[in-house]
């Protein structure tokens, strides 16, 4: 029994700040009597004088978007069981690999203290699937358009200063390109250029995660893609009309029909 509740549910006749109070004081008490267990407040930026009230009754921040702040209040016995914000935040990279050649689409950044190469990338968007990221990522940094073909590699890093201290998870994608000029953003690139993937993997002039993604993309290259490719089937989800993505080793054919 979980109460979802807006400010504008608590406000008072006009009047001093103060006399809010007693309005959502009386609201927890009979929350408390109804038997329910959590209480979610939305506050609008433009009332976050509500705040101060809320924090008085016991509500704590549980997170802040551009035009609001929600609040929680646990009334259920023992600790909270309310579910946590989001603790991650998501990187997608893509490896433009032209097969023709065996070169490799790579970038330095330019406001970086070290001038390493790595393959271009940045932040997945809201609703922004891993490869429609890596896809955007790669034509906005060089302006090489691309098609995600799939997975190589997933990195996983706690405490992390550029995620406010949060975790992160960063993507490296095996991406096709299907445009072969560099046009590269310089307010974000010092350099762009197609490098030999051999080079890369051996070179000491690029950050660990892309030495070692260009390796097992080396690999891939020379032995088939099959051997490291994480690839993308699409299901319905169990919510009506709506989908999922599922990444996985591609299995055979008389594995994936099997019914």
């Amino acid at each position: 029994y979980v109460v979802k509740f807006k400010a504008t549910q608590i406000k008072g006749k006009g009047g001093p700040l103060p006399s809010l109070l007693p309005s959502l004081a009386e609201s927890v008490s009979q929350w408390r009597d109804e038997g329910r267990v959590a209480v979610w407040l939305h506050i609008p930026i433009l009332q976050s004088s509500l705040v101060a009230v809320a924090a008085s009754q016991g509500f704590a921040f549980h997170h802040a978007e551009q035009g609001s702040s929600t609040l929680t209040l646990w009334l259920g016995e023992g600790p909270s069981r309310l579910p946590g914000f989001a603790t991650h935040q998501l990187g997608v990279a893509g490896a433009v690999l032209d097969e023709s050649t065996g070169k490799v689409l790579v970038v330095q950044d330019r406001n970086k203290t070290i001038n390493a190469w790595k393959f271009p990338g940045g932040l997945a968007n809201p609703g922004e699937d891993i490869g429609d990221t890596a896809v955007r990522e790669v034509f906005e940094e060089t302006g090489i358009k691309s098609e995600f073909k799939s997975i190589l590699s997933i990195r996983q890093q706690h405490k992390h200063p550029g995620a406010f201290g949060k975790s992160d998870m960063y993507i490296i994608c095996r991406m096709e390109p299907s445009s072969f000029h560099i046009s590269f953003c310089q307010l974000e690139c010092l350099r762009c250029e197609w490098m030999d993937l051999e080079e890369l993997a051996r070179t000491e002039n690029a950050t660990p995660i892309t030495s070692n993604v260009a390796k097992l993309l080396l690999f891939g290259y020379r032995e088939g893609f099959d051997r490291i490719d994480i690839t993308m089937r699409e299901f319905p989800a169990v919510y009506t009309g709506l989908f999922y993505k599922l990444y996985h080793r591609e299995l055979p054919e008389s594995y994936r029909n099997m019914t």
